[in-house]
């Protein structure tokens, strides 16, 4: 029987790469360089050669791999085959395909990242223990993974999950990432609460510490709301009501036993979660208003136990 199992995470710097055993304990993580010089080509390539390497650096036989799974910034089918990723200068190809060639062999699995970090959580994280879950990322952008019966929904085109894209405000006028306006990550993301600081701030008079900072970060709008900065402490209340209503909306969806919030947002602690989980309440349809809210505890790790979990499953 197979030993050990790979997990990948392909982000636009850095590729993250873990050794598991097949009982989810990681026993080594490494880093090499996203090369997205010429669409990206190389990158595939850059895995299996550090795997392989691996695999001859430790004496694992190919018979004791029970496989790699891979987790990229974009859609992805069920059967591995991305649907272009930006990020990476991808266009539409099977990704799982290609790297299971360069590895001999090996099964390999492919998904989003997003959902690959919620099945992560799911594993081994914040969310084990419960059969369904909605993981939702709070960082640049908005993310989300939703694993129901234990199982993950990817949707036709691999874009199920994708909250962040969830119009929540009609009147928006500045244009989201994705082409939109008024989506979910304008207002929940990092740069979101920035973004609607930097405009209250603009609009008002009103003193905060904030105006003495050049750079504002997400993380220094909720310190200054935990200090009691009054415009600090509207706009963490506004990002919770933002996101409270947003997860109100899905839960009447796939009703999940617990939402896990994680990504460099999730930071801020307490603060956050009570906020969002307050918003929540109101909004929601009453059958799911206990829904559970709990922090992520994998942090940048999410990704690669998804990625191992993935073939796993």
């Amino acid at each position: 029987m197979a030993k050990y199992v790979f997990g990948v995470d392909i982000g636009g710097t850095t590729v993250k790469i873990g050794l598991f055993s097949v009982e989810g304990e990681l026993l080594s993580k490494w880093e090499i360089t996203t090369r997205t010089d010429e669409g990206g080509r190389y990158i595939l390539e850059d895995i299996a050669k550090s795997v392989t390497e691996k695999m001859e650096a430790e004496n694992i036989a190919k018979e004791d791999v029970k496989g790699v799974g891979m987790g990229v910034p974009g859609p992805v089918r069920e059967d591995g085959t991305v649907i272009k990723c930006v990020n990476l200068g991808w266009g539409i190809f099977n990704a799982a395909e290609e790297l299971s060639k360069l590895l001999g062999g090996l099964p390999v699995k492919a998904g989003n990242d997003a959902n690959m970090a919620a099945l992560g959580e799911f594993w081994m994280g914040g969310g084990k223990g419960y059969l369904n879950q909605v993981m939702v990322t709070l960082g640049t952008g908005v993310g989300g993974g939703i694993i129901l019966n234990g199982k993950m929904l990817a949707g036709v085109n691999g874009a199920g999950g994708e909250i962040g894209h969830m119009q929540i405000d009609d009147d928006e006028t500045e244009v989201c990432g994705c082409g939109k306006t008024g989506c979910l990550e304008q207002y929940a993301s990092a740069t979101g609460i920035v973004r609607i600081t930097k405009r209250e701030l603009n609009n008002t008079d009103k003193p905060s510490k904030l105006r003495n900072i050049p750079y504002i970060s997400a993380k220094e709008i909720f310190d200054a709301a935990k200090e009691g900065d009054e415009l600090a402490t509207k706009m963490a209340e506004e990002h919770g009501r933002r996101l409270g209503y947003a997860l109100a909306q899905v839960a009447c969806v796939v009703d999940p036993e617990v939402f896990v919030i994680g990504g460099g947002v999730s930071r801020a602690g307490d603060i956050l979660i009570e906020n969002t989980k307050k918003y929540f309440t109101q909004y929601a349809f009453h059958a799911c208003r206990k829904t559970e809210f709990k922090l992520a505890t994998l942090g940048n790790d999410a990704g690669m136990y998804g990625g191992a979990c993935s073939v796993l499953s």
